[in-house]
């Protein structure tokens, strides 16, 4: 029977539930023994593997931070304690200081069964931890983890666990002895005096960490003095104060030990008047040290990280509304063309080549003006009106392309339009390109953060990056090219091709539309006025210039070229540089801004975090589709904006739509290159960067950490 109950124990704790990987930590639930035994008390402990360069917190996390949390799901019949908190470590943040863990670390927690608990059956201990993980950004997160282990008269100690979790139980801190410990307060100083028995050694550097928050200010300096015997500490009392501080209540470190302890806990009354200290200067809130993006240049990891997201985001490129009528028409083009595969390649190679070569060249556009001292990110294009302008009539031609309004044959003498025909690859080359063109408004997910990072990386990685970005969008086109079989899958060409296509072109009107709000955010309603004039006479020229070429009357072709000139005169002045291209601080809000946001200054970030409001920063622009979704069905939603307002958050918006220096400095700062970028900034504490895409219960899930 012993043998039995043995074979079931050591299967069943083979059989636990592997640990859970979130994107910056592994956890899992461990045990010591490998079954429970009614009436005896079993160690199990939350085992944190944090990746390298990133923490977790301590009961009391420091100037930032929150601790870890354990939910216990757990039979009847069985009790949790609380966490055994481990000696946390001083953890540096800019002016700040944190108390926190990194590496590995196990959370040990004491499970009492009960002496009536059954033997027999196995019985699952579940619970939800929750825990807060930081480098430059916090990025909350939580599992569900489960252990299941038998229940028998005797049990094992673990042969993987029982080790390391007998370590982690004798380096806790335990109660102070041998030394005696007192506390006086004087003013906005707590003075801890600690008294070594006779013959004990010099302890050497102390450090006092405090159970509570608020209580002793975790980046004041904890200056140690000799008295006679005695060691005097230094505690500077935390400016957030609030209830008297009576008892002093926290772990001793020492680097020598304290009566062969490295650490020791003390709770011991506080003689003497104590006052809150006084307000510390505010500091800028801690972000992306810029040098310390580039030496991650070094990181294998981090580089095909960025690689792959660069190439995700490529691929994602081809569903934006302003690429996927033009790629989509392009890829039909394989069904209309019986080439041989080699030439089939050979236009896929090239298409991929111009789109690549495109990505690289504008990436290279990008580092010049950036070293020459420009503040400029991805989409620096689009600050400026006249891409814009040049930008809506491209596609506004495009879609009148697809509406079958004129052909692009009759544009062009007949000897290019032939000269073309024959040199296909050159053709597909320049289509690769144009596709890149008519990407630049638009990125996609996972962009964001492999630009920020290319942009304060080396050229090489930048490079990289740029590349990857390219061959992402190409991709779907290559494929098809090189694969014959895939192409089977394609439609037949047939009168349904042509109505498609003029399906396709109202995507290319709207895009065209929305740039003309963008231009109208940028400069006026005049500005506006004119790009809709413009455009009025594009049409009508092509219009004309289509008969004309179809064998209509002469005077048409003069009419269009009349129309042409009109153009030209009414867009010009939208193409002329104005003072308006650069915003300044006090005129950063488009039309029809939302007033209960604030416009974006550093000084006035910093001024509302020093008075102890949290505040959130929208980086936004109006020819940001992404920051426009997630303003409509997210930020403006009232659920969302009842929370901001029961939080009593500030909102502050930065609106990128026109070139600001501020606001890029602030991105780049913040390890991006570009918008959306959402920032919760909270007093005292590191400031939460949330993903590009929103989602309501991603709010709430960080408004819940203030």
């Amino acid at each position: 029977m012993a043998a039995a109950l043995g074979f079931a124990s050591a299967f069943v704790s083979l059989a636990v539930a592997a640990p859970v990987k979130t994107a910056h930590v592994e956890a899992e639930l461990v045990a010591a023994k490998t079954a429970i035994v009614p009436g005896e008390p079993i160690t199990v402990a939350l085992r944190l593997a944090i990746q390298k360069d990133w923490h977790t917190y301590w009961q009391n996390p420091g100037d930032s931070g929150l601790p870890t949390t354990l939910a216990w799901k757990l039979p009847a019949g069985i009790e949790a304690g609380p966490i055994e908190w481990p000696v946390p470590k001083v953890l540096p943040v800019g002016p700040l200081v944190n108390y926190g863990y990194e590496g590995e670390v196990l959370h040990l927690v004491e499970l009492k069964p009960q002496r009536t608990l059954a033997d027999g059956g196995p019985v699952t201990l579940a619970a939800r931890a929750e825990w807060l993980v930081c480098k430059e950004v916090c990025i909350p997160e939580g599992v569900d983890l489960s252990l299941t282990l038998p229940v028998v008269a005797s049990a094992d100690p673990d042969p993987r666990w029982s080790g390391p979790m007998a370590a982690a139980q004798a380096a806790l801190p335990k109660p102070l002895a041998g030394w005696r410990a007192n506390a006086s307060g004087t003013g906005a100083t707590v003075k801890l005096t600690l008294v070594p028995p006779p013959g004990a050694g010099d302890p050497g550097t102390i450090r006092f960490f405090p159970f509570a928050p608020d209580k002793i200010d975790p980046s004041g300096p904890q200056p140690v003095t000799r008295e006679g015997n005695a060691y005097a500490v230094s505690l500077p009392v935390s400016h957030t104060l609030a209830a008297p501080l009576d008892r002093l209540a926290g772990v001793v470190t020492s680097a020598a030990g304290l009566s062969e302890a490295h650490a020791a806990t003390i709770d011991v009354p506080v003689a003497g008047a104590v006052a809150a200290g006084a307000r510390p200067a505010q500091a800028a809130a801690p972000a992306l040290d810029l040098a310390a993006a580039r030496s991650a240049d070094a990181d294998p990891a981090t580089i095909v990280i960025a690689i792959v997201s660069a190439l995700v985001g490529g691929i994602l490129l081809n569903l934006m509304p302003c690429v996927f009528p033009v790629l989509t028409l392009k890829v039909l083009g394989f069904a209309t063309h019986k080439d041989s595969h080699s030439t089939m390649r050979h236009e896929g190679a090239a298409f991929a080549a111009g789109v690549v070569i495109a990505f690289v060249a504008l990436g290279a556009v990008l580092a010049v003006l950036r070293a020459g001292g420009q503040h400029l990110g991805w989409g620096f294009q689009l600050q400026s009106p006249a891409v814009v302008t040049a930008l809506a009539m491209l596609f506004f031609v495009l879609a009148l392309n697809l509406s079958g309004v004129f052909e692009f044959a009759h544009l062009a003498p007949s000897r290019v339009t032939n000269w073309t025909s024959k040199n296909r690859t050159l053709d597909a080359f320049g289509s690769g390109v144009l596709a890149v063109v008519v990407a630049s408004p638009c990125t996609a997910p996972f962009m964001g953060a492999a630009l920020g990072f290319a942009l304060a990386g080396s050229a090489a990685t930048m490079l990289v990056t740029f590349v990857a970005l390219g061959i992402g969008m190409a991709l779907p086109y290559l494929l098809l090219a090189w694969f014959p079989g895939w192409r089977r899958r394609l439609p037949r060409p047939g009168p349904w091709l042509e109505r498609f296509k003029q399906v396709l072109a109202f995507p290319l009107y709207a895009t065209v539309i929305w740039l003309a709000w963008v231009l109208g955010a940028q400069r006026d309603n005049d500005a506006l006025l004119r790009l809709l004039v413009a455009l009025l006479f594009i049409g009508f020229a092509l219009w004309a210039w289509r008969i004309v070429r179809t064998g209509g009357a002469r005077p048409w072709g003069v009419a269009g070229l009349v129309a042409v000139g009109i153009t030209a005169a009414i867009a010009w002045p939208l193409f002329v540089p104005d003072s308006r291209s650069v915003s300044n601080a006090a005129d950063r809000r488009v039309a029809g801004a939302d007033p209960d946001w604030a416009a974006f200054t550093p000084q006035a970030v910093a001024a509302l975090t020093a008075s102890g409001r949290p505040v959130f920063v929208d980086f936004t622009a109006a020819w940001c589709v992404t920051c426009q979704v997630n303003k409509r069905l997210v930020l403006n939603a009232d659920d969302v904006r009842a929370e901001f307002a029961a939080k009593k958050v500030a909102l502050v918006r930065a609106d990128w739509t026109r070139r600001d220096p501020a606001i890029t400095e602030a991105l780049a700062a913040l390890g991006r290159s570009g918008v959306p970028v959402y920032v919760l900034y909270r007093p005292g504490k590191e400031p939460l960067l949330l993903p590009e895409v929103l989602q309501r219960s991603t709010m709430r899930e960080a408004l819940a950490t203030l």
